[in-house]
Formats: structure tokens, C-alpha cells, sequence
């Protein structure tokens, strides 16, 4: 497997800008808050580190397992930050909202089948190995997820009405884009063809490469910035909650009372 000079390069600022957002996760104590986040950044630096040192060593059987190997290892973290943002919108004070986690239940089933039917229907380009065809449905299989997840956790939230904290919404955005973004990509691959036209194929995975060095930017940015301050009530609407409190302090004292 031969990569040209611009391959390195995307490599290079990739490990790079993984780093700084590592830098920036650590320094504005977002790690303890997104720690699955946290170990899917750690796990693409690592994996940029392994995989280069495969490929010095010129050993392409080698380069693909293990690239499948931390391909798995990557949509399970993925997985698990679905999770972590799936708690921090309807678990905000410990707690699941109500219904919300039969809900989220539902959404995995019927995104796990959507994603296992679109990737069986799908015309995507075989690979000279059996492996290699694997691993282009397992990509396709995993952008079709994550979309479908991250689709119906916002609608599910709007649904109960729950909020999304500035920091999970970035997260989240990102990494619903970035998915839609493969999807995109791998029909490209799906209706040139990788074989017919090699250009066209590097194209789209610098497409791909692009836009996911610009998501991880916008992670840098938005992850260093604090989370706005919560509003302060209005004057009118916080004398309506004390006259209510009040109110209900006299009912409670009443039931008290006609209780003795």
C-alpha cells in the first residue's frame, strides 16, 4: 500500500490536532465530564501512531487487521459517547427523565436495524479481500448509526422536552456531522467505484480526511470556550414562584392542621 505525500500530511495534523483537543479536554477539565469523549480522542491518536508504524514497516496484511481491529474498538467508544451524551441531556440531575430510557432503547433497535438494512441494500464496491469488503460495509454500517442515534436523541429530546448543555450539543453536532459527512462519502465510493476511478476515490477521502480535521477544530474552539452562565429569572417570574411557594406552604399547613 503506497501513500502519497498529502496522505502523511493529513496524518500528521490529525495526530496534532488530536493532541491539542486532548490539550484543551485536560486544561479545561472537560475530560472527567466527557470521559468516553475523552477516550475516543485518545484512542484516533493512538490508532494514527499504530497504524503509521505498520505502514513503515511496509506489512499491508498487518496494516489491515489492525486497522480493523481499532475500527471496532472506535464505533464501540462511539458507542459509549452516544451513552455519555444520552445522560447528560436526559439524566441531568441523576435521575432519567421519565420514559426517556424506554425511549432511547427503541431508538438503538430501530437504528441498529435501519443501519444493518441500508448497509445490506446498499451497492457498495467489493474489495479485492474479504476483509477489506467487511471493513467498507462496517464503515458504511457505522456512519448510518451514528446519524440514526444522534436523529432520534434530539427528536426524543424535544419530545420531553429536555435541553441540550452547550458543550454535549457540540460534541453531539460534531459527531452527528461528521457521520452524515461518511455517509455522503461512502455512497460517492458506492456509485464511482474504487477500482474505476482511483482519483475520484482519493478525492472523496480527502473530503472525508477535510472535514473531519475541521469538526475536531470546532471541538478545539467550542470545548475551550466556558458554557454560558444560566439566565437569572425575571424579577415578575421570580416573585410568581415565591408567591407560589407561598401559597403552598399555607395548603401544606391547612392539611396539617385538618389532619390533627
Amino acid at each position: 500500500m503506497q501513500l502519497t505525500g498529502i496522505d502523511l500530511e493529513f496524518w500528521a495534523v490529525g495526530f496534532f490536532a488530536h493532541i491539542a483537543l486532548l490539550v484543551v479536554l485536560w486544561t479545561r477539565h472537560r475530560a472527567t465530564v466527557f470521559p468516553f469523549f475523552t477516550a475516543l480522542i485518545t484512542s484516533n491518536a493512538i490508532r494514527t501512531i499504530v497504524l503509521y508504524f505498520i505502514h513503515r514497516r511496509g506489512d499491508e496484511h498487518a496494516y489491515v487487521i489492525a486497522y480493523a481491529i481499532l475500527a471496532v474498538l472506535d464505533l464501540a467508544l462511539q458507542f459509549c459517547v452516544v451513552y455519555e451524551m444520552a445522560s447528560h441531556v436526559f439524566r441531568p440531575l441523576g435521575k432519567w427523565a421519565p420514559d426517556a430510557r424506554s425511549g432511547l432503547i427503541g431508538i438503538a433497535y430501530v437504528s441498529i436495524a435501519i443501519a444493518l438494512g441500508l448497509t445490506w441494500l446498499s451497492a457498495l464496491p467489493s474489495a479485492h479481500s474479504l476483509l477489506r469488503t467487511m471493513l467498507t460495509r462496517g464503515n458504511f454500517f457505522s456512519a448510518s448509526l451514528m446519524t440514526e442515534l444522534f436523529v432520534g436523541m434530539i427528536a426524543l429530546s424535544v419530545t420531553v422536552g429536555l435541553p441540550w448543555k452547550t458543550h454535549v450539543a457540540r460534541i453531539s453536532q460534531g459527531l452527528g456531522f461528521y457521520s452524515l459527512i461518511c455517509i455522503v462519502i461512502e455512497g460517492g465510493h458506492s456509485y464511482f467505484g474504487t477500482a474505476s476511478d482511483a482519483g475520484i476515490s482519493a478525492i472523496l477521502s480527502y473530503l472525508r480526511m477535510t472535514s473531519y480535521l475541521i469538526i475536531v477544530g470546532y471541538w478545539i474552539v467550542t470545548l475551550w470556550q466556558d458554557a454560558p452562565a444560566p439566565r437569572e429569572l425575571p424579577e415578575a417570574m421570580r416573585m410568581q414562584l415565591y408567591s407560589l411557594q407561598r401559597r403552598v406552604e399555607c395548603d401544606l399547613q391547612k392539611l396539617r392542621t385538618w389532619g390533627r
